[in-house]
Order: structure tokens, then C-alpha cells, then sequence
């Protein structure tokens, strides 16, 4: 880097205000070897629909390798998605809608939600063919999120079933066999998003209250909020580049925006606006299905749309 720009990268402790296109760094909060590539573009396009219109619905994988789960109506119903179109395979053994998700379309978890009511402690593994019960959140829930992988998964927020205010700070980390309390949220939330690369890594927005936090494997510390405010959106990504569509509060029904770990930045819009809708894949390959859309009422829609990015501060993956 430095025999081509006469100058070694900088090791700074936030992003550049002002960075030039092309610029490389070393974000020593994050841990994080960034780039700016521009100012952030990105497009969504509508692709082949789901099977059954659902709300309230979980999903994982990315955008050409997706699973989507639960829902309602059907709430056992599940999908699988090939980047052209969906097929419907084996079920839920217990439906439930305002679940949380995390993994891929070949290893799934699926956790929480409802029935019953406050909310449900049901943890089930999907193995690309059938869905089997493992052990369960110590605190069951609704209306939560979820990050991470089949055997490194992160369980955060919902609606806490002690009472009033409702709002759930309860963070729990899953080994592969076994959920483990860990520290809560700084504040607790119900119908955000939520996304991350495993249960070290993760980072939740909004929801009510409508709150960002990030998490580093030990605990949650709060960052800038969103652009705009709204619940019930969906999530692709990680914790230092996180793509949140969709979600409940005009206009934010169709409202796209980009989290390059420090700022949220509003990008192209969805083509349909809605909430309560499923969302995975990355914050440069983005999917978005089902939900709810923008003045048709409590009808579901089977809608799905992908997100394709390029622009604006990026991580670099390195090995």
C-alpha cells in the first residue's frame, strides 16, 4: 500500500469524517481493516415470490441460499430459496410466528416466538431436510432477535414475559447444546432487527424503543441510532456492515438504510413497503420476503425482493 500511495495505512480509533474514494484504514475500535468505495448505491429487484404469503416470519441464509420459517398464517410452514425460486420442505414442529432465526438455509436455529403467550422458549436445529427440538431459552419470548450460526447463536430483547414495560433486555449466548445467560441489553427492546456473524459479534436496531446496540462477545454498548425510527424491520449482515429495510412507521415502510459500523447511511428504498417481513444474506447481497404491506391491512404478502450494493465504507475481509 505504501510503495503505491507513499503512505502506510492509518491506524485511527474512529472512520475518517471526510475519507477519500480508495482510501484504506485500520479502525482500532472495531478491529476492523476498512475502504471507502464511493458514495453507497444500491437496488432493490423484485424476484419470484414465496409459496404462501406470511408476516411476522424468521429467516436465514443469504440471498441466493435462503430459509424462510414461521409466519402467519402457517406458522410451521417453511421455504427454501435457490436465488430464482422457492420450494416449499419439511415443516416446524411446533408453528409460531415472531420467532428469531439464525445460520443458513442448510443449518438453521430457529427460537422463541408465539404461542404460546408471553412467548415461547422452543429452540429447534434445521439440518437442510428436517427440523428436530433441541434445548430451549431460559427465558421464553416473543418479538425478539437473533444473530449468528447453528452452533454459535445470539438471542436478545423481546417482549418480556414478567410485565410492564414489556421491553426485554435478556441477552442469551448458544454453544451448539445449551443457551447461556450472558449481560443484557443496555436497553430493553421488542420488534427490531438483528444480525451478526456469530454470538461474539452482533448488533440489534430498532424496534421500540428504537435503540442501536452493538456486541462484542461480552456486552452491549450503545451506537448512533438509524435514520429513521421504526419496528418490526428486517435485518442482513453484520455487526460493522448491517443492511436494515423495511418496518412499521410511515415512511419507513420501504425505508433501506446502511450501517458501516459507525453511521447508518439511507440507500435505495424496497420497491414494496412493508413490515413484519423476513430478511438475511449479507449488507451487499441482501434478501427481502413476505411481511405485511404498507396499507393492505393485516394481509400477508408472499413478495420477495433482493439487494444488490456497491459504494460507500466497507470492511475488508482479510485471512
Amino acid at each position: 500500500y505504501k510503495d503505491i500511495h507513499g503512505f502506510k495505512i492509518q491506524n485511527v480509533s474512529s472512520d475518517p469524517p471526510a475519507s477519500f474514494v480508495g482510501q484504506v484504514w485500520y479502525n482500532s475500535t472495531s478491529g476492523d481493516l476498512k475502504t471507502n468505495l464511493g458514495t453507497p448505491v444500491g437496488a432493490w429487484a423484485t424476484q419470484n415470490s414465496m409459496n404462501t404469503g406470511r408476516q411476522a416470519l424468521s429467516g436465514a441464509g443469504t440471498n441466493t441460499a435462503a430459509l424462510a420459517f414461521g409466519g402467519e398464517p402457517d406458522g410451521a410452514r417453511t421455504e427454501t430459496y435457490n436465488g430464482t425460486s422457492w420450494t416449499e420442505v419439511n415443516d416446524l414442529n411446533t408453528g409460531r410466528l415472531a420467532m428469531a432465526g439464525a445460520g443458513t438455509n442448510t443449518a438453521a436455529l430457529a427460537f422463541g416466538g408465539n404461542p404460546p403467550s408471553p412467548g415461547s422458549a422452543l429452540t429447534e436445529s434445521w439440518n437442510g431436510a428436517n427440523w428436530t427440538n433441541v434445548n430451549t431459552l431460559n427465558t421464553g419470548r416473543k418479538r425478539l432477535s437473533g444473530a449468528g450460526t447453528q452452533t454459535s447463536a445470539l438471542a436478545f430483547g423481546g417482549r418480556d414475559p414478567a410485565g410492564p414495560p414489556f421491553f426485554a433486555a435478556q441477552t442469551e449466548l448458544w454453544n451448539g447444546t445449551n443457551w447461556t445467560e450472558v449481560n443484557n441489553l443496555n436497553t430493553g427492546q421488542q420488534e427490531m432487527a438483528g444480525c451478526g456473524a456469530n454470538n461474539t459479534a452482533a448488533l440489534v436496531f430498532g424496534g421500540q424503543p428504537n435503540n442501536v446496540e452493538s456486541w462484542n462477545g461480552t456486552n452491549w454498548t450503545a451506537v448512533n441510532n438509524m435514520n429513521v425510527s421504526r419496528l418490526k424491520l428486517a435485518a442482513a449482515g453484520t455487526n460493522t456492515a448491517a443492511l436494515g429495510f423495511g418496518g412499521d412507521a410511515p415512511p419507513s415502510y420501504v425505508a433501506t438504510e446502511l450501517w458501516n459500523g459507525t453511521n447508518w447511511t439511507n440507500v435505495n428504498n424496497l420497491n414494496v413497503g412493508r413490515y413484519y417481513l423476513g430478511g438475511c444474506g449479507s449488507q451487499t447481497a441482501a434478501l427481502a420476503f413476505g411481511g405485511v404491506e404498507s396499507g393492505s391491512g393485516p394481509a400477508s404478502t408472499a413478495v420477495t425482493e433482493s439487494f444488490t450494493f456497491s459504494g460507500g465504507i466497507s470492511t475488508i475481509e482479510t485471512s
